[in-house]
């Protein structure tokens, strides 16, 4: 009883895969009165016709899927980068402020207005600084000046005056900006030499009575 029920099972499954597989189709042969034949699929011969039935079994047509479209996915464009700002030059160190009593406090070194001898001006704390040889224009024998002979100039000396008790700070302030102006733009070699000249213009500002109530 179990083989048999073993094998209609087989039977079955082997029935429903070639049903699933397969289909049938049928064919008529029809021939007229004529002996013209003529092949039919799945409709019956016109009357008068000799007809002849035949089944055929056609594998199952399997549909085809059509291919998926691919994915396109859209990248973000990369934010642009934020524009850099050139670094500020960098200010000389200053030297902190000394503890010191107000009334303990000096007044400042003389500073001195110094005006040159093309009406230039500038502070200096030398109340006679050294002459300076100005370049002369020379000629030729024909006062031709393309034609010269030599070179010579003329000694210049700066006339200086004592900057008044009253403005000796805001002199040395002016002093130390000056100093750090030509510093932020000096070549290389020359910037230790003003670093150390602006931190000893800064200790006079701070240590002197410019510097009380600091």
């Amino acid at each position: 009883m179990r083989r048999l029920l073993f094998s209609a099972a087989l039977l079955a499954a082997a029935t429903l895969a070639h049903s699933q597989d397969s289909r049938t189709d049928t064919i008529y042969r029809c021939t007229d009165a004529l002996g013209a034949l003529t092949i039919q699929n799945g409709v019956p011969c016109p009357k008068g016709s000799k007809q002849e039935v035949q089944k055929v079994e056609s594998p199952m047509v399997i549909p085809r899927f059509k291919t998926p479209p691919p994915i396109v996915t859209q990248v973000p464009e990369p934010e642009p980068e934020p524009e850099q700002k050139p670094a500020a030059p960098e200010r000389p160190e200053a030297p902190l402020p000394a503890d010191i009593a107000d009334a303990e406090r000096l007044p400042p070194p003389p500073l001195y207005q110094c005006n040159t001898w093309d009406d230039d001006h500038y502070l200096s704390e030398d109340p006679e600084p050294k002459p300076r040889c100005v370049t002369l224009q020379t000629t030729g024998l024909a006062g031709d000046p393309n034609r010269a002979g030599g070179q010579a100039c003329e000694m210049k000396y700066d006339l200086c005056a004592r900057v008044p008790d009253g403005a000796a700070c805001d002199g040395w302030k002016q002093r130390q900006r000056e100093i750090e102006s030509t510093w932020r733009y000096a070549p290389g070699g020359q910037k230790a030499a003003l670093q150390e000249e602006f931190a000893r213009v800064t200790k006079i500002l701070n240590d002197t009575t410019c510097g009380a109530g600091s």
